[in-house]
């Protein structure tokens, strides 16, 4: 198999950590997230993994080392892995493409889903603490913050849009096609 580097944006509970999951099972795949950094940071600092200060801690990272800092680690994380399948789960902004689109097996992926659905997942994995007694306006003001605002905008420069509106069958479907 040819190596193939793909890199999963969408909104928060768009499915982004599902594909991830499925092609780590289905194929070895190796996976980085912009937020593993975050979170060995926070990690180090002994606070809490919330998404309040993940977002807080990518915010003081840009600003005071560069929009491209997050970007340059994970690029050459991918450059350095020697698997044949590897993942980027959680692009965020154009910044965090700029490098990894100057490697020749990347491509770009989008997830799509709705709102609601979205809300639905989110509240159901639990992923950071507080998620399951969030409302739906909580959700829509986290949707607001500056670390989610750039991306809807990427859709435009993905190199596939997989729609996850359905089950997780047709899901698993679209990403095998990326895949072949």
């Amino acid at each position: 198999m040819k190596k193939i580097i793909l890199g999963f944006t969408g909104e928060m509970a768009c499915g982004k950590g599902t594909a991830t999951h499925y092609l780590t099972e289905k194929y070895k795949a190796n996976s980085y997230r912009f937020s593993t950094m975050l979170r060995d940071v926070l990690k180090r600092l002994y606070l809490d993994e919330s998404r309040e200060n993940l977002q807080k801690i990518s915010t003081v990272l840009r600003q005071n080392f560069s929009e491209e800092i997050m970007a340059k680690v994970i690029t050459e994380d991918v450059k350095n892995d020697q698997g044949e399948v590897v993942i980027i789960d959680g692009i965020r902004r154009m910044a965090d493409i700029k490098y990894l689109s100057e490697i020749p097996e990347f491509k770009f992926v989008y997830i799509d889903v709705d709102l609601e659905k979205r809300f639905e997942r989110m509240k159901l994995r639990k992923e950071n603490p507080g998620d399951d007694v969030k409302t739906l306006d909580d959700f829509k003001k986290e949707n607001e913050q500056e670390s989610e605002l750039q991306i809807k905008g990427l859709k435009d420069k993905a190199d596939f849009v997989v729609d996850n509106r359905g089950s997780l069958d047709e899901f698993y479907s679209q990403i095998e096609k990326i895949i072949s």
